[in-house]
């Protein structure tokens, strides 16, 4: 275990309020392994602030990278869910299998097999939430607070398990309670309705290359290309959610490229804040929010 600096700080003099204003300082970071592989193992990064007391709300966090790339300790991964913390959070840095390594996830690669790309991974990450689910004592976690949080291929991952896949890994009975997509996209809008909806909020450049912002091909492929895979974006699913009756915060950032994936970490920070304290953690009403970008 590590005792991690406070590395940015909100704190001012008026009285300071948990998930909504940075609260904490030192944070605690211990790597725990959920899953053995015959050529690896999955671990996770558990972040927590020493004074906190309680059970915390978790923020399960899911690297980007293609599916072929990208740590969940990389500096930019490190810093965001050390911030977390800072504001009351617990979080679970997650890796996960990199199916595609040696393969990538282009127009080439055939759609079948990225589907199942994005299967495993989803598999992956729900072992992990399972790990912390039955070790409640240890990780002292709100499990009704379980929030996704995803960036690029990490956003295709927590998507597809609260909307897409069902794997059995966690309980029928289980729920998360929101998540956050930084340019992410789904294979289908089948699987999301008013019992499935969870409050959710979205980041996109309308310009993104590779994960589109609406509804169009990955990576734009030819409809002749094996890896032609129609996808729904954050436009389309915050649409979704919109109709289901559930809180939606879409940000989009008009002519903003896949950049957009990471960028939200620091530059809209206070948005994911304010989206996980009023959304999340209150609750108390829903809401529907949008905000653009014009970078043009």
């Amino acid at each position: 275990m590590v005792t991690i600096p406070l590395l940015w700080s909100g704190h001012s003099t008026t009285a300071q309020t948990p998930y909504r204003d940075s609260t904490f300082s030192a944070i605690k970071m211990a790597t725990h392994t959920y899953a053995n592989l015959p050529d690896s193992a999955l671990k996770f990064d558990f972040y927590r602030a020493e004074e906190a007391t309680g059970r915390l709300p978790l923020v399960v966090v899911v690297h980007g990278g293609g599916f072929v790339s990208g740590a969940r300790d990389s500096e930019d991964m490190a810093a965001f869910s050390t911030r977390l913390a800072q504001w009351g959070y617990a979080v679970a840095a997650v890796s996960y299998r990199l199916t595609m390594k040696g393969i990538g996830f282009g127009c080439d690669v055939d759609a079948p097999q990225k589907i199942e790309a994005i299967n495993s991974a989803s598999d992956d990450v729900s072992l992990a939430v399972k790990y912390i689910l039955d070790r409640e004592d240890q990780f002292l976690i709100d499990q009704s607070k379980i929030v996704l949080f995803g960036s690029s291929a990490g956003a295709e991952t927590i998507l597809n398990l609260a909307y897409v896949y069902d794997n059995g890994v966690l309980p029928d009975a289980f729920q998360f309670a929101g998540l956050i997509s930084l340019a992410g996209a789904m294979v289908t809008l089948k699987g999301l309705d008013a019992t499935t909806a969870i409050p959710s909020q979205f980041f996109h450049g309308t310009g993104d290359e590779l994960v589109p912002y609406d509804v169009a091909p990955h990576h734009y492929c030819n409809g002749t290309a094996p890896g032609f895979l129609m996808l729904y974006g954050s436009q389309a699913i915050a649409e979704r959610v919109k109709g289901a009756g559930k809180s939606y915060y879409l940000y989009s950032v008009k002519g903003g490229s896949h950049s957009w994936a990471t960028l939200p970490m620091t530059e809209a920070f206070e948005e994911m804040i304010d989206f996980l304290y009023q959304d999340v953690i209150s609750n108390t009403k829903v809401r529907y929010t949008e905000r653009t970008i014009d970078i043009e």
